[in-house]
């Protein structure tokens, strides 16, 4: 548990069960039935590194209903801080139906209206949990609607105050957002605060305008304040921007079942080998050391349905990581 602010990562946002078809290919209104997977970005990715041994904190709110004591106490079982968790009395958990296509992807129903992560406000925000963050980690998501969204702004400030970088996966969900327009806006307003921000090519497409994942694209999105900028590219690995240097790093061949969570244990290994070595940024050859590793942490991902349970440890990463 996280007691000095040494290599804690906190993440923030939106944790949520995804409630997904026990069989795969089918719409939801076809599925037999449904089996509850914990999920939400940020909490996800809190996981993932407090399942490669680093320390991790969550920050949110849920419900304080059955589902809202039932995601605490997985983050606690998995070794995640859970004190900057707190709960609503009158609103529910967040809800999402998953679809798995037949080809993996998969397609989202969302029960918000309003969810209690929605109503987070900056005056329960846990200040001295984020102040000892090392990396603070969040999303889009709690960008979308108030009280919500200035607590996400305070959360960004205090964590920069106290000298921690900024990690920032918009996590583009658009059935959240009252229009596109709307939630590219809101997705680049924050856009200059981040130290580190990891987009898929789907989000690069969305936010630039241009179907491509040419270097040329991704350069509307740097911006000087930044450390680092990846474009993930599913399973052909990912590319990396920095001021000094940019490439590409391929993947691991895997057979994918679900693809959920892959993005999540990237980030989540990503932020974990940063914050054990900041020196990466600087460096190309580190960085792409911590990138292979990242993407085999997101390849293993994918080889298991919903995302906690197939977050990988240590010894699961390095054996695809040395398998190549």
């Amino acid at each position: 548990m996280a007691d000095s602010g040494e290599g804690l990562i906190v993440s923030f946002g939106e944790m949520l069960i995804d409630f997904v078809p026990t069989v795969s290919g089918v719409s939801l209104a076809e599925a037999p039935g449904f089996l509850k997977a914990p999920g939400g970005a940020p909490a996800n990715v809190a996981i993932a590194v407090a399942r490669l041994g680093g320390r991790a904190a969550f920050v949110g709110k849920l419900g304080d209903d059955e589902f809202g004591r039932m995601l605490a106490a997985i983050l606690r079982q998995n070794g995640v801080d859970d004190t900057g968790v707190t709960f609503d009395a009158g609103a529910r958990t967040a809800l999402a139906f998953v679809t798995l296509r037949a080809d993996g992807e998969r397609e989202f129903m969302f029960y918000r209206n309003p969810s209690a992560d929605m109503l987070l406000t900056a005056a329960e925000l846990n200040l001295d949990l984020i102040g000892k963050a090392a990396i603070f980690h969040y999303g889009s998501i709690s960008l979308i609607t108030e009280p919500c969204r200035s607590a996400h702004l305070k959360a960004m400030e205090v964590a920069k105050e106290a000298g921690a970088l900024l990690s920032y996966d918009p996590n583009l969900r658009l059935p959240l957002w009252t229009s596109p327009e709307e939630a590219r806006k809101q997705i680049l307003s924050i856009w200059d605060e981040a130290d580190i921000i990891k987009v898929s090519d789907v989000e690069l497409e969305f936010l630039t305008g241009h179907d491509s994942v040419e270097d040329e694209v991704a350069a509307q999105l740097w911006r000087p304040s930044l450390k680092l900028l990846l474009v993930t590219l599913g399973d052909k690995g990912c590319k990396y921007y920095t001021k000094d240097f940019h490439g590409a790093v391929a993947s691991f061949t895997v057979e994918q079942v679900d693809t959920t969570g892959a993005g999540d244990a990237f980030v989540g290994a990503l932020l974990r080998r940063i914050v054990e070595d900041p020196s990466a940024l600087q460096d190309e050859k580190k960085l792409r050391e911590v990138l292979r590793f990242a993407n085999a942490c997101g390849a293993i991902t994918t080889t298991k349905k919903g995302a906690i349970p197939s977050l990988p440890n240590v010894a699961e990463a390095m054996r695809l990581f040395e398998s190549a």
